[in-house]
């Protein structure tokens, strides 16, 4: 791919947008097993337009002893044990994702990543804590900033389910796909470009 015509280091304070879902079997970092996590990096095209450059996601292996809560994994739909989930340990999925996001950081001229997520308290909770037990010393990610797309939802859209946000801002939502980690990191993806870049227009017109 080619390098964008303007890095993003000058955008967002030297931070690269990295839209990231993580699937979970339950809410508790510390106990509940990380299941599926997907990365999605965003850059300026030649229009100067924040769009979707890269995708990255895999399936993980629950750490040990960890717990399985039987209400998350009906929710998400994942069988942690389903022999066909390709699943690999979480430092090896972790150093999968952080390989290509720190060269978008280093190509961008960024300081480093920020969390895009959606309510992303949730994710960064998640990440750092697998984070902790992998004992990787150099994540490209800010350890406690982020960017939340139902705050920007609400303000853009009047919406701040990512499913009602996506169908009023006019992008296609299939709900049989929603709470994969990938749809849903793309499709909020899609729409953080698209208020970024109405942000631009609005601002093109002084408005």
């Amino acid at each position: 791919m080619e390098s964008p015509v303007i890095p993003l280091d000058q955008r967002f304070r030297g931070y690269l947008p990295v839209i990231v879902d993580i699937e979970t079997a339950g809410f508790n970092p510390k106990k509940n097993a990380l299941l599926e996590i997907a990365a999605v990096i965003v850059e300026l095209n030649e229009n100067n337009d924040l769009e979707i450059t890269e995708r990255y996601t895999t399936h993980v292996v629950p750490f040990k002893n960890s717990e399985l809560d039987a209400a998350a994994l009906k929710f998400n739909g994942i069988d942690p044990h389903h022999p066909f989930r390709m699943a690999i340990d979480e430092k090896e999925a972790l150093d999968m994702l952080f390989k290509p996001i720190k060269v978008a950081v280093k190509r961008n001229n960024c300081t480093r990543a920020i969390l895009v997520g959606h309510n992303p308290a949730f994710d960064i909770a998640f990440l750092n804590a697998a984070i902790q037990r992998t004992q990787i010393k150099r994540s490209p990610f800010h350890p406690f900033s982020t960017f939340d797309t139902a705050t920007l939802g609400g303000l853009a859209y009047q919406q701040t389910v990512l499913a009602k946000i996506a169908q009023t801002a006019g992008l296609d939502w299939d709900n049989e796909k929603a709470h994969s980690a990938l749809y849903d990191a793309e499709k909020t993806a899609e729409l953080f470009c698209m208020i970024v870049n109405k942000w631009k227009q609005l601002e093109a017109l002084n408005i």
